[in-house]
């Protein structure tokens, strides 16, 4: 019998001496229970193998984002923000969130469309990906307030990795609309 099966199977070994790294994950919902799936994603999330700690900001509301701007006529999203420290590789955690999304109903039919559960990685330490498979950190990330608010909550000293400060970052967007613009509260898609 091979040895490394009889000692158990233990995964990667290049995976387990990883060290830990604190992954920003965007969880949002504007179809069924959204409070309900963002409550068990993050159950999910926490139980992803090399993870041990996942902190979120309680949910907030916004209007959802279409290819062509704000829609109030669609289906409110919750969003919200979770860190969570895993020492899973950046690809391998992004397999597990899409997989997380589809036990959660996530069909991908339209680009920007209604969802029960959409989960974005948003920064993965200080990684830097061109890679469309797995760009880092998420491009649209610094545009966005339903990410960088929630992510403000969780971790007031929070750096977007190549865009800055993450406090700046949304002080400049609220500043960039006037009082109650939908740049306020926009989101559903980062």
């Amino acid at each position: 019998m091979n040895r490394r099966l009889a000692q158990g199977y233990q995964g990667d070994a290049h995976a387990s001496t990883r060290p830990e790294t604190v992954a920003v994950v965007a969880l949002g919902a504007n179809l069924g229970d959204r409070a309900a799936t963002i409550d068990e994603a993050l159950r999910d999330l926490g139980r992803m193998p090399l993870t041990t700690e996942v902190r979120a900001a309680a949910p907030v509301e916004s209007v959802a984002v279409k290819p062509d701007g704000p829609d109030a006529e669609a289906p409110a999203y919750l969003n919200t923000v979770a860190l969570v420290t895993t020492r899973l590789a950046p690809s391998v955690l992004l397999s597990y969130l899409h997989a997380i999304e589809a036990r959660h109903g996530r069909e991908r039919r339209e680009r920007w469309g209604d969802r029960t559960l959409d989960l974005d990685l948003i920064a993965y330490g200080d990684v830097r990906s061109a890679d469309p498979a797995l760009l880092l950190p998420h491009p649209r990330a610094a545009e966005r307030d339903f990410v960088l608010g929630p992510w403000l909550v969780v971790d007031p000293d929070a750096v977007l990795p190549g865009a800055g400060r993450v406090d700046e970052l949304l002080a400049a967007l609220r500043g960039r609309g006037a009082a109650g613009d939908a740049n306020e509260q926009t989101g559903g898609r980062a």
